[in-house]
């Protein structure tokens, strides 16, 4: 998995590409990341990557020359096929099933904005996707490319320690992960599900997808409205709208 950015602030990203998963990934070879610095492409005698924008208004808006020369320069070094990604609030929310897209088109670029944003030119003819991470506003892009870049991280096989972990990680099938536990088995008087000790891995997949269902049901039910439901699951949901309006 190859990921670039350009960011104004690379120095941002240092503690968090050391370690972790992203650092194992690193070390390994199994991610590359690259930074492109818009300030090192502006045509400005200053170097000036904002200006004020037109209209008036508050703040400052980054200019497009300098972050298209960017993206140029990041594609006549990876190729032309990177998929160009511009981090912000008005892009389509980020999920599993994104973060295994962009797996899938191994080479993406990703575009961190400042400021009051980006020239709508340059998002209009050179970005490919927009994306969101939450419904807010952050000081910039990078915080957002950070959780990309962890949320992805995890498809790349042979990343992770357990060839299941991101298989069972909560959105992977749609519903919230069911309840973990360790070691001891009774903590502050809390003993750990019997059903959990029983060693019978049947009965165990068997409570943790009624418990992962049950959970997604009572904390995000708006997952369950985009789901076709099993029977089983059905079966669960309707148990806990009877408790509910009991």
């Amino acid at each position: 998995m190859w990921v670039g950015i350009i960011s104004l602030f690379p120095e941002i990203f240092g503690p968090f590409l050391k370690f972790g998963v992203i650092g194992r990934g690193r070390h390994s070879g199994l991610i590359k990341i690259d930074f492109w610095n818009p300030r090192d492409f502006s045509d400005d005698p200053k170097g000036a990557v904002d200006d004020k924008p037109y209209g008036g208004g508050p703040g400052m808006v980054m200019k497009a020359q300098p972050i298209f020369s960017a993206i140029e320069a990041a594609k006549e070094e990876r190729g032309s096929d990177l998929h160009v990604v511009y981090l912000s609030p008005q892009g389509s929310p980020l999920n599993q099933n994104v973060l295994k897209g962009f797996l899938e088109k191994r080479n993406i670029l990703l575009v961190c904005g400042r400021y009051e944003g980006i020239d709508e030119r340059l998002i209009e003819h050179a970005v490919d996707e927009q994306i969101s991470i939450g419904d807010y506003v952050l000081s910039g892009g990078e915080t957002a490319a950070m959780v990309v870049i962890d949320g992805v991280s995890r498809f790349v096989p042979g990343l992770l320690g357990g060839e299941t972990s991101a298989h069972d990680d909560s959105f992977s099938d749609g519903l919230l992960e069911y309840p973990q536990y360790t070691r001891p088995v009774t903590w502050a008087g809390h003993s750990v599900p019997d059903i959990l000790l029983s060693g019978d891995h049947q009965k165990i997949a068997d409570w943790r997808k009624t418990e992962s269902i049950d959970r997604t049901s009572k904390r995000r039910p708006d997952l369950l409205k985009s789901r076709t439901l099993t029977e089983k699951e059905r079966k669960v949901l309707n148990k806990n709208i009877e408790m509910s309006n009991e």
